[in-house]
């Protein structure tokens, strides 16, 4: 069995014995490798989009069904310009719009039909047609980059990797919930739910949450003390709260970046 690294090496040397028993072997190893790239080319090439990628998340993706790749006689695997099209497809409905992986593969199997994904469970599906397997996959972030995130319990259980345990605490302390007047939930509860799972790893945990929260809160109710004058003077426009809200997160993420910075 290869190992993780699937060292060039030992793969030539792999590939050069088992030609001595089958000597069309060699031949076939050498056009897969003109033809296809091996693991570590492929994440040299999606690194500088997805820093976290690893050997791991290709090998689960691949589990799960997700890509198909090849396998030379030596017995690693080479990948295709459509294998690598699908793998920068998943990562980016991963990391944009926190797909489910069943979501996923369902609009991984209509691509390869040739058709266009259609909308699932309030997801956007992706903009124009094409196969996947032909390596012809339109940018996923182009058509549903602001589409709404519609989640059930147990799918953003399954999206952000908490217990059910973890999420029912969450919700206790009201950091997490549906939203409102559904039994859905939405963006930000994914992302909550996804750095409250990550931030747990580092030692922070549900009591820096709550007050994380409560500083929030604090916050929330300056700011809307601050803008009700512009909001009655701009008639009701939303887009007061809209712009004040976007300045303020920007605000705070620079506080805290320049805190941390001096403190570290």
């Amino acid at each position: 069995m290869p190992n993780s690294a699937e060292s060039p090496a030992s793969a030539a040397g792999e590939a050069r014995a088992r030609s001595a028993e089958d000597p069309g072997a060699l031949v076939i190893e050498s056009r897969l490798r003109h033809a296809t790239r091996s693991i570590g080319q492929v994440m040299a090439i999606l690194r500088t989009e997805f820093p976290d990628i690893s050997i791991s998340k290709i090998r689960f993706l691949e589990a799960e069904g997700l890509i198909t790749p090849q396998r030379a006689p030596s017995g690693y695997r080479r990948y295709t310009e459509s294998d690598v099209e699908r793998l920068r497809y998943v990562l980016s409905v991963q990391r944009e719009h926190y797909l489910p992986l069943k979501v996923i593969r369902e609009h991984l199997e209509q691509l390869d039909r040739g058709q266009t994904p259609l909308p699932v469970g309030g997801q956007s599906a992706l903009a124009g047609g094409g196969s996947a397997g032909a390596g012809r996959m339109s940018n996923p972030s182009a058509g549903a980059a602001k589409q709404p995130v519609r989640l059930t319990r147990q799918e953003l259980l399954d999206a952000s990797g908490l217990t059910e345990s973890a999420l029912s605490e969450l919700e206790r302390t009201q950091i997490v919930a549906t939203r409102r007047g559904t039994a859905h939930y939405g963006r930000d509860a994914l992302t909550l739910a996804i750095a409250a799972r990550r931030l747990a790893e580092y030692g922070i945990d549900g009591r820096h949450l709550r007050a994380f929260k409560l500083s929030a809160d604090r916050e929330v109710g300056l700011v809307e003390q601050a803008i009700a004058p512009y909001v009655r003077r701009a008639g009701g426009n939303r887009d007061v709260p809209s712009d004040v809200t976007q300045l303020v997160i920007s605000f705070h993420a620079a506080l805290v970046r320049t805190a941390m910075e001096r403190s570290i």
